[in-house]
Parts: structure tokens; sequence; C-alpha cells
């Protein structure tokens, strides 16, 4: 792959230095590094060869992903997004291949000029934390003729050459629970990238470059071994403390606890338990395909190309893996995709497919050969958890070829039960299946440290894997009785045993029904309070399944799921019916939505949000609202179309104090006004920062209701990013503080007449119901399945009897303290 690329002028002009422009965000470097230049010709150029992976809807940005993996940022003049595009026209659109000089934009400058406040273009890497910027032009430009800069990818040459700087070295001992496997690797990655270093893992006499997680998969490194680390370069010391940091932070593999494939039973397949569960079902036999490639490329040039056009749309899919994971809270899946992505921008597979290719081979075989190498260093280290990563390397080979060539062959023939079978299973694979059709899973390999064995876990789907050559004695169609709980599969079920397999499963199920039965009916303790248990849903689908298992109302919709995904935002018309049919799919009930909350980690690509050195507490929530206010308007507007206002209530995310909200307040009657509308609609508060806590009396007299949104609360109380897998141990919603917090904004709300409810993750963990309900909760709004569960544990409960615990409960010292403690009062929880 190519290292060094030459930029173009793209428009003829003077040259500027970025710190020389008159916008604090490209001019502080937040953007990206690069240079800048004053137009004197009308025609944007391509600086470069490469692909339009970007370009804003009012045409005066566009981004290109040149073959060498920079992403150039071309932003014409400052302020120009108010334009509205006038005085652009684009000339290419998204995903056009271009070649350098051609025209990208056609810029009527006098236009501009006089709307803009400077025409001054800057031209960013968007990830320039990969590379060096060794030429920058200075003096007039000539557009498609005068080199403009030189972007050089680090690591180019030798590290030992390339560093110049000091050296600093130190020791960590690993404590990522089962050692540097993929994901640790990846949090080691992030933090190593920040600097301009060059960091290396060393162990058992062998190296790596931090940067590549796959050069770390291959030292096989343990939970608990000492590892050496150098850094070389001007920041060393800083990027060392870095990856030190990263090394020694103790995180769970998310994995279940270590567990021995069961003793061998005599017409019984053996195995290890990754996820409990008892079903009936037939086999999926999901054999292992190679896609049969072509040995020769095209040229290195041209397969350098479509390497890196398929690495691109590789990385667009897992990032809409990732994107639609998160929509539905699914972190653990969200979490194996960011370790794949990771993997896919890997420098050593990178390097060894481009040497491969450069010596004539294809881009897929080049690729294949690349994971196939590494695949045979992991298997060989004699670490379980390690080997298990074989299956996460193939699937990004899988991944990466079916963007090259397309998908080799049709998804399988599923059965109304089925139980995949294979030898070793993607995260990908089982993602992409129907899972109403998928009753359970055995994989000859893998183990309980396997992400597929996280997502089944988190799916509810059984699972018993490394089972060894017996599972591929399985048919196409079998029947069997898999007892994953028991570790054992049965692959040849007489009546009897299939009877009894039934009548297990139906007793389950008839718990289940029980519940679900007298889901409807209203959630009233056993002395008499009456609570609600609302819904979490992105859509009217999410709706009415929360009306089947029945919900009390809609506690929470997120209208998020409107604006991602998409190249543009929604029109207030789009906003209106998705809304409305939220509402019409209630049955009378009323729901609580939220306006848009975005930045941090949920990332609209449209808005061009700056890069920021802590997104989780930057431009996001209401803030980017206030930041865009012609967003946040159409959104109010759309809101206040809806019919009946009396069944809408607004939730406003990331309120810090009452000023925002009086704010919002006073937009929400300016709109109204305009719009000719009497009613309004209830309007609350989203108490996820702690100042929103402590000042819940002073934002009870201005909001009709207060809701805990948990998981972010949580994470500022504590200080710990809650998309950071290296913490997700110690993030515990049931740590004191967070309670202390809660019970402070219950009263502040009772002090004026409002109810307080939870729309986030504690309100599903029914250790937690009791004592929510004795803070002085009300409203707890769960996931649509979770409803019956939910409801059926409230009336179980004496709220007498939480109010007094509650209070002792804030005296204990730690999370694990109020867990054990509640397990002792409510044993049946």
């Amino acid at each position: 792959m190519t290292t060094s690329l030459e930029l173009l002028a793209p428009f003829s002009g003077p040259a500027i230095a970025l710190d020389r422009v008159p916008d604090p965000v490209f001019a502080g470097l937040m953007m990206g590094d690069g240079l800048a230049v004053e137009p004197l010709s009308s025609t944007l150029l391509a600086p470069c060869g490469g692909t339009v992976a970007q370009l804003a809807r009012t045409g005066h940005a566009l981004t290109l992903l040149a073959d060498n993996g920079a992403e150039v940022l071309i932003h014409i003049g400052i302020d120009t997004v108010k334009l509205d595009g006038r005085g652009f026209l684009p000339l290419v659109g998204v995903g056009e291949r271009v070649s350098a000089g051609q025209p990208l934009i056609e810029v009527d400058l006098d236009a501009v000029a006089r709307g803009a406040l400077s025409l001054q273009t800057m031209v960013v890497i968007a990830n320039s934390e990969q590379f060096d910027f060794p030429l920058r032009a200075e003096g007039l430009l000539e557009a498609g003729r005068t080199r403009f800069l030189t972007v050089a990818a680090r690591g180019a040459v030798s590290p030992r050459e390339s560093a110049g700087g000091p050296e600093c070295r130190g020791e960590s001992t690993v404590l990522h629970e089962g050692g540097l496997h993929a994901r640790p690797s990846a949090l080691v990655q992030q933090a190593a990238k920040a600097f301009a270093a060059e960091t290396f893992i060393e162990f058992n006499g062998k190296q790596a470059n931090a940067r590549s997680v796959v050069a770390m998969l291959g030292l096989g490194v343990a939970e608990n071994d000492a590892v050496a680390v150098i850094a070389r370069g001007a920041d060393a010391a800083a990027a060392l403390a870095a990856v030190q940091a990263a090394l020694s932070t103790r995180s769970a593999a998310g994995h279940a606890p270590a567990a021995a494939a069961v003793a061998k039973v005599a017409g019984r397949i053996a195995g290890v338990a990754a996820a409990p569960g008892i079903t009936v079902g037939q086999a999926v036999r999901l054999d292992a395909f190679d896609m049969p490639l072509p040995e020769r490329g095209d040229g290195e040039e041209a397969e350098r190309a479509k390497l890196g056009e398929a690495l691109q749309s590789a990385r667009r899919q897992i990032q809409q893996g990732i994107d639609a994971a998160l929509r539905r809270g699914a972190t653990a899946e969200s979490d194996i995709f960011a370790a794949h992505l990771s993997l896919l921008d890997d420098p050593e597979l990178l390097a060894a497919a481009a040497l491969d290719i450069a010596g004539g081979a294809s881009a897929g075989l080049a690729f294949r050969r690349a994971v196939r190498a590494q695949c045979e260093v992991l298997a060989g280290l004699g670490n379980a958890i390690l080997a298990e990563r074989v299956a996460d390397l193939k699937d990004i080979e899988r991944q990466l070829l079916a963007a090259l060539y397309g998908e080799p062959e049709e998804g399988p023939e599923l059965f109304e039960a089925s139980i995949l079978v294979a030898e070793d299973l993607a995260p990908s694979a089982l993602t992409r299946l129907p899972r109403a059709k998928i009753a359970g899973i055995v994989t000859a390999a893998g183990g309980a440290s396997g992400h597929v064995a996280i997502l089944a876990r988190a799916l509810g789907i059984p699972a018993l894997v490394a089972c060894g050559a017996d599972a591929l004695t399985l048919a196409h169609g079998q029947t069997l009785v898999l007892d994953a709980g028991a570790g054992l599969a049965n692959p040849q079920p007489n009546a009897a045993e299939l009877a009894a397999a039934r009548a297990e499963i139906e007793r389950l199920a008839a718990r289940l029904r029980a519940m679900q039965a007298s889901a409807n009916a209203p959630a009233i303790t056993l002395d008499g309070a009456a609570i609600e248990v609302a819904v979490n849903v992105a859509n009217a689908d999410d709706a009415r399944e929360g009306v089947a298992h029945g919900a009390d109302a809609v506690g929470l919709l997120r209208t998020e799921f409107l604006f991602i995904d998409r190249r543009e935002a929604p029109t207030e018309a789009e906003q209106t019916e998705a809304y409305q049919s939220v509402l019409d799919a209630l049955d009378g009930r009323h729901a609580i939505i939220r306006t848009l909350d975005v930045g941090g980690d949920k990332d609209v690509p449209y808005l061009q949000l700056p890069p920021e050195p802590n997104p989780a507490l930057g431009l996001r929530g209401i803030r980017t609202g206030f930041a865009y206010p012609d967003m946040l308007d159409a959104q109010l507007r759309a809101l206040l179309m809806v019919k009946p206002l009396s069944r809408l209530r607004i939730l406003v995310p990331m309120i810090a104090d009452a000023g925002e909200l009086i704010r919002l307040r006073g937009r929400i009657d300016e709109l109204a006004a305009e719009m000719g509308v009497s009613e309004r609609p209830q309007l609350g508060v989203m108490v996820e920062v702690p100042s929103a806590a402590l000042l819940a009396d002073q934002l009870a007299r201005h909001a009709d209701f207060l809701s805990v949104g948990s998981n972010d609360l949580t994470q500022y109380t504590l200080a710990m990013d809650r998309c950071n897998a290296t913490l997700a141990a110690r993030i515990d919603s049931l740590h004191p503080g967070l309670l202390r917090l809660i019970a402070i904004a219950a009263d502040g709300a009772a002090k004026h007449g409002k109810w307080l409810g939870v729309c986030g993750a504690m309100a599903s963990d029914p250790l937690a119901v009791p004592v929510l309900l004795g803070l002085g909760v009300t409203e707890l709004s769960v996931s649509p399945r979770l409803v019956p569960e939910v409801k059926s544990l409230v009336r179980s409960l004496s709220l007498r009897q939480c109010r007094e615990e509650a209070a002792r409960l804030l005296a204990l010292d730690s999370a694990q303290a109020v867990r054990g403690r509640v397990k002792e009062l409510w044993p049946f929880v």
C-alpha cells in the first residue's frame, strides 16, 4: 500500500498556514492537520486520486479517501454552511472514484464572498494522527499543478530511524482478563495512536507495534504477564504512560467463568457451556467455505486501489453494525464489532498484504494470506483465548473478500427452530441471521470467551462450544436436544427424551406466560402504591411490542434513529409522521419523546461535529441542539404537530441547570405561537448530569417531570466512560454515590409535586427495582420483553420496606455491598 501521498493545489492562490485561518476549529487542528489556500480560481480540483467518501448537502465541503488511507477533508470558506448551497455546484457524488486534478465543485466566488466570513479553503487530513507532513507549500499556487502538501504514513521507515526523539522504557503487568486478546489490544492501540511517538511492547523476546492489534495478539500475552514498553519520539514519556495505563487497567473479558468440557457420555455430544438454556431444534450446517480467488492481480496500482475500496466498504459495513447495535443497546455486540474495526485497519496485516500485492498477487489472495499467516501464529501459541481470536480474523477476511468480490453464496436454509452447527462461527454470521429462527448453537471449536459466546449470552441463545469433531457428525436437518447448561447435546433423542426436554422448555415458558397474563394489569405494590412500568422504544413497531407486553406507556422514544445512517437530516414531515405513528400505536397511552441526543458516542456525519478530546463531556444532547438551532427548531415544530398533544411529553437530554430548561421552554412557546398551537405538551428533564440531580428542586419548578438517564448519570458520577470496555466491570449503577444523587433528585421533584422516573438500563436490573422504589422513583421504563417481569416484581414488594431499607443502603460503601444486601433482603429477586 502506498505510504506517501503528494497533494496538488486544489485552487490557484496563495498558501496559508492553518493557524492563520479565522476559524478556531481549523486553526486549532481540531479537524486535523493540513494547509489552507485563498482561492483565486473558481473550480475546486481533486488534490489526489481517491474515492468521494462524503459530500456536504450544501456542497461546501467533501472528503476524499486516498489510496494510502488518508481522509482528505476539503472545506471551502469559513461559515459557508450558512449559505445553504448558494454558490456551490458539486460535480461528483459520494462513492465516485476521482483522479488528481479532476473538477469536483464549481464555486461562484463573488456570491460566496458576499455571504461568508472568508473564502479561505482548508485541506486537512482528518486522520492526521497516522501521518507526517514533510512538505507544505508556500507562496502562490497553481491549481492542479503545484505540489501542495506531502502526506507520509508514519512507520513507512524503520521506527528506529523515524522516531527522532528521546526513548523511554517501562514495564506493565497486563491485568485484562484473558490477557491481550482482541478488545484489550484495541484499547492499547487507541492509546498508542493518540501520540506521535512510536510505541512497542516486548514479551518473551518478541516485539510488537502498539498500533497493531494483530502484532500484539501474536505476542501471546496472558493475564498477569509482565511486559516491557518502549516509546520513541518527542512525546515518548506521555505515550509510554498512556500505553502502560491501557495495559494495566483491569477489565473483564466478557466471558463466562472458565468451564471444562463435560466428560463424554455415551450417545451425547459434550462441550463447554458458552450460553445456558435448553432447546429442541434441527441442525443447520454452516460449514466453512473458502471462496476461490484469482491468484494474479491486474497490476500493483489496480490491486492497491481495489483493496483500498474494499477496506472502505468493509469499514462502513462494520460501522453500521456498531451503530445498529448501539441503537438497540447491544453493547456486547458493538464492542465486538469495534474490535473488528481495529483488526481491519491493522498496519501489520495491511503491510503484509501490500508486500504480496507488490509481488503480483491479487488483492483478495494477498489479504487472505496475511490473515491466514496470523491465524497460524495465534493457533500455535498454546493460549485458548488467543486461539479463539482466529474466528475473528477469519470473519474480517470474509467481510473484506465479500466487499471485493461479492458474497460467495446465499444464506443457509433455516428451519423454524434452527441449531447452528459449524467448526466455528463468526460473529457477523450470527448477527445477520434472523433471531426468531435461531434456537441454539453447537460448534466444534471456540470457547466460553469467544465473541460468538458473548453474543449468544446477550441474545439468550443456548450455545455449546468446543465439542470437537463430534459436532461435525450432525447432519443438516437432524433433530437434536441441546441442553447447553449441562454441556451436552443429544443427537438422537427418543420419544421420551424429546418429551422430557419439551416439558422443561414448557415449564420455563409457563412462568413467562404467567407473568405475561397479568402484564396488562397495573403494577401495584403489596401496600397499594402504583408504579408505572413503561417501555423504551425506537419506533412504532417497538411501541406495539411494548403494548403487547403490557406497557403502561412509552417512557422513552429515542429519536436518534431518524437522524443517523443517512446523508441529510429528516424533514419536519418525516419526523412528525414517525412521532405520530408511535402515539397511534399506543391505544391511548402517552409517550415521552426525547429530543435529539447526538454527539459523544452517537455520530451524525452530516452535522460535521468537530472532533473532541473528551466527546462525552463536549457537544452532545441539548448542547448540540443549541449549537444547531435550525435542526432543533425543526424537531420541536415536528413534535408540536403531533395529535393529541395531551398524550405527548417532551424529554430534554443533558440539561445541566434551570437556565437551559427555561431557554428551551421559551423557544417551544415562541414556535407554538408562530404555528398557532395553543396547547403545550408536558416538558421533562433527563437527569443524567450530576448537577441536574443536585439542582432537581430548581429544575422541578420549571419542568413537568424528571427522568433519570442512569447510563450517563452513572458514567458522569463515577468519571468512567461507559464506552470504555476496560471499565465495564466497574461501572455499576448501584454505587452508593449514584443512589444518593437519585435520592436527592427524588426529593427535589417531590418538593414541587413532580414525579421522577428512570429510563436507563438501571430500571431493567431486578436488584435495582426495590432500591429505586425506596428512593422515591414512581416510573420505570424498560425494554418491551421485560415489562411483564418488572411488573410481577413490583407486585411482590412492600413500598414501606423498600423505603426503610433504601435509607440504610445509602450508608454502604460500595456497589458490591449494596448488591449483597439487596439479595439478602429480597432473595426472590
